[in-house]
């Protein structure tokens, strides 16, 4: 009998994970894993099989109460051959008692609903070049989000998202290769929104605004940054203002997902959500 066995990944290991996501046409950020791995180094699990990796699933936990599931794949050679079932249910094992979410693809849902996860909202990804240089509200300014103090940005997430994650946040807006903008008005954060290069169109997330105008300008601004790449922005239809937002901006649908919980729906600000972080870590 072949030999099935569950292991902790390593970062070298969120590379390939990275690679298999690509072949998924996930389009993870190129940077990404160094975000993941600092927010919970044990909450990545590579199933090998005699020795190869075949199959992987993320279970990140946040605080004490939440946990979030990603990167929930099996190689296509051997799907349907029970390897995914039982690393998702060792992955479940780790965030057992907690109220967990993921980012469903359209084909997964069903079997989502039968673990007891329900869909809550419908995330879109709109792709595309949106306009150059739309202004911000008057009296909004726009500055670099590494500019502002930490713990004013991580406050400002938490009214977004159900947990603290201040040792993800970090490093998502700070790395390098990312740009990061807030939006500021009488010395208050109105506005944040982060760009990062990926295989194909940059991705935007988050992005939460007090209004319209403001998430846009903040994806104008953003999309300036690398002139003539196209931008992809995950979409709540939770907020309509963001939906039309996307439209107005001549964005396309490309991909969905659906957000999904195994407990109650968290209660955050969805009237600020105008594009959502990450598909495997919430």
């Amino acid at each position: 009998m072949r030999n099935f066995e569950i292991t902790n990944a390593s970062a070298d290991d969120l590379t390939m994970l990275a690679e298999w996501a690509h072949e998924e046409s996930w389009n993870p950020g190129l940077t990404d894993r160094h975000a993941f791995f600092a927010t919970d180094p044990r909450g990545f699990l590579i199933g090998r099989l005699d020795g190869e990796p075949v199959s992987c699933v993320s279970v990140v936990r946040y605080g004490t109460g939440f946990g979030f599931l990603g990167f929930y794949l099996t190689r296509p050679p051997l799907r349907g051959q029970g390897y995914g079932i039982q690393l998702w249910r060792a992955g479940m094992a780790r965030l057992d008692g907690r109220n967990v979410g993921l980012d469903g693809v359209v084909a997964q849902q069903p079997n989502y609903r039968k673990s007891g996860f329900r869909s809550v909202w419908t995330n879109m990804r709109y792709e595309g070049l949106p306009p150059a240089g739309l202004p911000a509200p008057a009296g909004t300014e726009l500055v670099d989000g590494r500019s502002v103090p930490f713990d004013r940005l991580a406050a400002y997430d938490r009214r977004f998202f159900p947990a603290d994650r201040d040792s993800f946040l970090a490093p998502w807006i700070a790395h390098p290769t990312r740009t990061s903008l807030a939006a500021v008005r009488d010395g208050e954060l109105c506005g944040l929104a982060v760009l990062r290069p990926c295989r194909t169109s940059s991705r935007i997330g988050p992005v939460y605004a007090e209004s319209p105008e403001v998430a846009g300008a903040l994806v104008s601004a953003l999309a300036a940054a690398d002139p003539g790449v196209p931008v992809a922005v995950d979409v709540p239809d939770v907020n309509p203002a963001a939906v039309r937002l996307a439209e107005q901006l001549g964005l396309n649908p490309s991909f969905e997902t659906a957000r999904m919980y195994t407990g109650p729906a968290p209660d955050i600000d969805h009237g600020g959500l105008f594009g959502i972080t990450s598909l495997e870590l919430g």
